[in-house]
């Protein structure tokens, strides 16, 4: 479905939905020599592909690492070469939308056996729907980690509200190791 054409009952059903204004920390991880606070408009879980721009990060630092990994994990053999740091931020937002557990996400349509797979389509529509109606964010369960993933709509937010408090480079053999 293009990103300007949303699903009426979708629209409904988020319109009296929970949400938060939320103040707190947060993990990203990016590739070494990315900026901290670039986001991404490739097709993502909560982002369709081209449609808006959104800065994925995870209230856990495990969390954070975990999605990167995963990525990594995909390929035949672990890139070696692989070189990403980890990013502790502030975050403030306004208006941001709290789907926070699958019973939550249950009645928009997620399937919660497909929400680890790289099946999209209902997560997109949900995150495209949401940044129509004005919110700012979502706060969504990570597919990779038992923690909950904070995805930022760059458009709607003021990124003078996001601050780069610490970054560390990614010891990936140790955190492999430990996994």
């Amino acid at each position: 479905m293009p990103p300007h054409l949303h699903d009426r009952d979708l629209l409904d059903a988020l319109e009296g939905a929970a949400t938060e204004a939320f103040s707190g920390e947060a993990w990203r991880t990016t590739w070494w020599g990315r900026e901290p606070l670039r986001g991404s408009s490739a097709d993502g879980r909560w982002s369709p592909a081209g449609a808006f721009e959104v800065l994925y990060t995870s209230l856990e630092r495990e969390g954070s690492l975990a999605e990167i990994g995963y990525r990594l994990s995909l390929e035949p053999i672990w890139p070696s070469k692989a070189r990403h740091v980890t990013h502790r931020l502030r975050v403030a937002t306004k208006n941001t939308l709290r789907l926070v557990s699958f019973a939550e996400l249950a009645p928009l349509g997620v399937v919660p056996a497909l929400y680890p797979t790289l099946d999209y389509a209902r997560t997109q529509a949900i995150a495209a729907a949401a940044r129509f109606l004005g919110f700012d964010g979502l706060l969504v369960p990570s597919a990779r980690d038992p923690s909950t993933n904070l995805v930022l709509f760059l458009d709607q937010i003021d990124l003078g509200d996001i601050d780069v408090l610490a970054s560390e480079e990614v010891d990936w053999v140790a955190w492999r190791r430990a996994r």
